[in-house]
């Protein structure tokens, strides 16, 4: 490949003790945690709303947060946002859930809810401004600056040209790892299958809303491409995709987008319309962290020491996780941290800290970490564990999930997971 040296000289953004790129809903959580805790913290998104797959990407649904039978495994920040996303918009929250966690009240009945995508994005981008986090939109972080092992602070492009953003700690919520990849850190790339989905209304939609009463019936979802986890209905002469280059996901979007243009003209063209397309590529499992450690599925039932919060498997019961604050770092940049969908974990148990409730769990860690970091003067990775642990408490975190909600029996590594609905 033939390559050019470019040197430029570029202004100097303040200093912040956090900096978070990415504003999907794991970089908002860690972002608003390292900010609750009294540092300074400035929020880099490339786009022009926050969420990221959980708002742009169409997925708007808060998968289980608790073990399948009702009871809460995830909270915190967590069970936050999932309040915040139906607090302004058509609103499924389960009724026994409408006040709090209802314990043993809740009748096995899962915490489930479904939200406008749109709504939430801006409830989102009001967090985080009235608690005190400085925002950087249409701005994306391009380079990591390196001395040494260690990262200084971040580049970033806007339409106002190239700047330095520097940074104590720096938390890579980016979705893909990016800023990790180009830090030097060992990472591990994935492959997607050809999934797209976007958001579809017509006239007997809309009558439905009507007769409801709710507007969320006027949409419904239509695919491109194939529509499940496990790649059924993949074509064949499709390649799986990493979603890390521009020609991969150009060949993504005409190939779905053709799909669904040949569908909407099957139909009376003054009856339909799209009423939503997806703003960021619909990819799950790009690139993440090779961290300290990687989460497996034979992990289930396992407690870590460094266990900065209990999870559960979003389409199973009974299934629990812990994730340790090494999934989150690698010794290769000690004071760069991930979250959300970029964290270290492996098959199936990738799958399950993926989704919208562990990622906002993995940012909450992330922001709690980095905090404690700079105000002990170490990377994130030395922070006593016990502090970190309590103070994630204090946040509303169950650390370790209890034994009690394990099944007789179950010890052994999890089986292989069914077939999935897409999410």
């Amino acid at each position: 490949m033939e390559t050019m040296r470019f040197t430029q000289e570029i202004p100097v953004l303040g200093g912040h003790d956090v900096v978070v790129a990415g504003a999907g809903v794991a970089g908002v959580a860690a972002a608003v945690t390292a900010r609750r805790a009294g540092r300074s913290v400035l929020l880099l998104e490339k786009s022009l709303t926050m969420g990221g797959l959980a708002t742009s990407g169409l997925i708007n649904l808060f998968v289980p947060m608790c073990n399948g039978r009702g009871v809460q495994i995830i909270k915190g920040l967590c069970d936050e946002l999932m309040r915040l996303s139906v607090r302004d918009g058509y609103d499924t929250l389960p009724k026994e859930w409408a006040n709090g966690d209802p314990g043993e009240k809740s009748n096995g009945t899962r915490l489930v809810t479904r939200y406008s995508s749109n709504i939430f994005a801006m409830t989102l981008m009001e967090l985080a401004h009235k608690e005190g986090v400085d925002l950087m939109m249409d701005c994306l972080a391009t380079d990591p600056v390196m001395e040494g092992s260690r990262i200084t602070g971040v580049v970033v492009q806007t339409k106002a040209g190239r700047s330095f953003c520097p940074a104590k700690v720096v938390i890579d919520a980016t979705g893909d790892a990016d800023l990790m990849a180009r830090a030097g850190v060992p990472t591990v790339t994935g492959r997607n299958f050809f999934t797209y989905i976007g958001y579809k209304i017509d006239l007997d939609t809309c009558q439905k809303a009507v007769r409801t009463g709710n507007i969320r019936d006027a949409m419904v979802a239509e695919s491109g491409g194939g529509i499940d986890l496990y790649g059924h209905n993949q074509p064949s002469d499709v390649p799986l995709y990493t979603g890390l280059s521009s020609a991969e996901v150009t060949d993504y979007l005409l190939r779905n987008q053709s799909i669904l243009l040949s569908k909407l003209r099957k139909t009376g063209r003054n009856t339909r319309d799209m009423a939503q397309l997806p703003g960021v590529p619909q990819f799950r499992t790009t690139r993440r962290v090779d961290g300290e450690y990687t989460l497996r599925v034979e992990d289930a039932y396992r407690h870590f020491d460094d266990s900065v919060g209990a999870i559960c498997d979003f389409d199973r019961a009974d299934y629990l996780y812990e994730v340790p604050l090494r999934a989150l770092y690698s010794k290769a940049c000690p004071n760069l941290l991930t979250a959300g969908r970029s964290a270290a974990g492996e098959g199936y148990a990738w799958d399950v800290l993926r989704v919208i409730p562990p990622a906002i769990q993995t940012g909450q860690a992330a922001g709690e970490a980095a905090a404690l970091a700079v105000e002990m003067n170490t990377d994130p990775g030395k922070v006593s564990i016990a502090q970190l642990q309590a103070r994630l408490a204090r946040g509303g975190v169950i650390i370790h999930f209890d034994d009690k909600l394990i099944p007789d029996g179950c010890t052994a590594p999890a089986p292989a997971a069914p077939d999935l609905e897409h999410i």
